[in-house]
C-alpha cells in the first residue's frame, strides 16, 4: 500500500506508547474492534519493537500495510526511503521542511507537533502553495480539536493519543479503549 492509502483507512491514527508487552495484543484488539486499523507505535520504550510484533500477531487476519512514521525528515531518511518500497510518512513543521520534503518526492506528510506549530491555521496556510500535499497532523490534537483538522482539504487523518489514555492501558480497560476508538472512527472527514 502507498502511504496515502494508509492515511485514508481511518480518520484517526492512535499514537501509542506501549510500556508493557502484556498490553500490546489486547490494546491492538480493542483499537481494531473500535474501527481504528492503522496504529502508530512510538519507539519510546524498550518494548516498542516487540509490541509491534505482538500487535501484528494478534491482528493476523487483519494485518494490512506496514509503514513508518517519523517526527522529522533527514537526508539519511530520504536516502533510505529511496532504497525501499516501505511506505514512509515523514514529519515536517515549517514551510522550509515542507519544501525539502516535496523536493525529495514526498506528498504525504506528518505535521508535527501540530498544535505548537500553528495547528489548523498553519495547515490552512500550507494549502495554497502546497495544494498537492496531504497531511496527518499529530501533537496536541484532542477529541475536541480533531474535527477542525479533519475538515481541512489537505488533511487525510489525524494522529492522537487521547484514544489510548495511559491509565486505561495500565488498568487493562480494553472496553473503554474500544469505545474511544469507536468514537474516533466516526469523526467527520471532509467531503471527498
Amino acid at each position: 500500500m502507498k502511504i496515502r492509502e494508509i492515511m485514508a483507512i481511518a480518520p484517526v491514527i492512535p499514537v501509542l506508547t506501549v510500556e508493557s508487552l502484556d498490553h500490546a495484543a489486547p490494546l491492538a484488539r480493542a483499537l481494531v474492534a473500535g474501527g481504528l486499523r492503522v496504529l502508530e507505535v512510538t519507539l519510546r520504550t524498550e518494548v516498542a519493537l516487540e509490541a509491534i510484533r505482538a500487535m501484528r500477531k494478534a491482528r493476523a487476519a487483519a494485518v494490512g500495510a506496514q509503514f513508518g512514521v517519523t517526527p522529522g525528515l533527514t537526508p539519511e531518511l530520504i536516502a533510505a526511503a529511496r532504497q525501499t518500497a516501505f511506505p514512509l510518512l515523514p514529519g515536517i513543521m515549517s514551510p522550509t521542511e515542507l519544501t525539502a520534503a516535496r523536493l525529495a518526492g514526498f506528498d504525504a506528510l506528518k505535521f508535527f507537533p501540530a498544535e505548537p506549530a500553528g495547528g489548523v491555521s498553519m495547515l490552512s496556510a500550507f494549502a495554497g502553495p502546497f495544494s498537492d500535499v496531504l497531511f496527518c497532523p499529530t501533537g496536541g490534537i484532542t477529541r475536541e480539536s480533531a474535527p477542525r483538522y479533519l475538515q481541512l482539504p489537505n488533511v487525510a487523518c489525524v494522529g492522537g493519543s487521547w484514544v489510548t489514555p495511559a491509565a486505561a492501558i495500565r488498568n487493562g480497560s480494553w472496553a473503554h479503549i474500544e469505545e474511544l476508538a469507536r468514537d474516533a472512527a466516526t469523526l467527520g472527514r471532509r467531503a471527498a
